[in-house]
């Protein structure tokens, strides 16, 4: 089948987790972090290469706890305690909001990028062009 990508925007990165280990890590954050229970996407996915780089450039290696092929149960053990994990900012009120967590900071350039997977090249249906607008004027409003 060939599809087509329509990139819809990105939103940098934000560190969150429950309370407690918030409280833990906020002082001196990112060099906090250092050692901080993380839970992790695999190591196939891009934001995970992306936030080893980021690691490495602040000079921290978080103790991964776990990594994740699916967010939703990463953000549900970060919620239960587990450890620290990364979400996309333009998300940051839902996530506190669905999974009682705080957000500790910023992962400064790094993002995650979204797209759009069709079947057409050029978007044309209005169901599809309403959602993609959508979502690119929800992804520029966190600039």
């Amino acid at each position: 089948v060939k599809v087509f990508n329509h990139f819809l925007g990105e939103s940098q990165l934000a560190v969150f987790g429950d309370p407690v280990l918030v409280a833990a890590h906020r002082q001196g954050f990112p060099r906090s972090l250092d050692g901080a229970p993380f839970l992790l996407p695999t190591d196939a996915s891009v934001t995970r290469r992306s936030l080893e780089a980021w690691f490495d450039e602040v000079g921290v290696r978080p103790n991964v706890v776990g990594e994740f092929d699916d967010s939703a149960l990463m953000k549900s053990l970060g919620e239960a305690g587990l450890g620290l994990f990364a979400a996309p900012n333009v998300i940051a009120k839902e996530i506190k909001r669905q999974y009682r967590v705080e957000k500790l900071g910023m992962a400064p350039n790094v993002v995650e990028r979204f797209y759009a997977i069709t079947a057409e090249r050029k978007l044309t249906h209005p169901a599809v062009l309403a959602i993609t607008s959508g979502a690119r004027q929800q992804l520029l409003a966190e600039e």
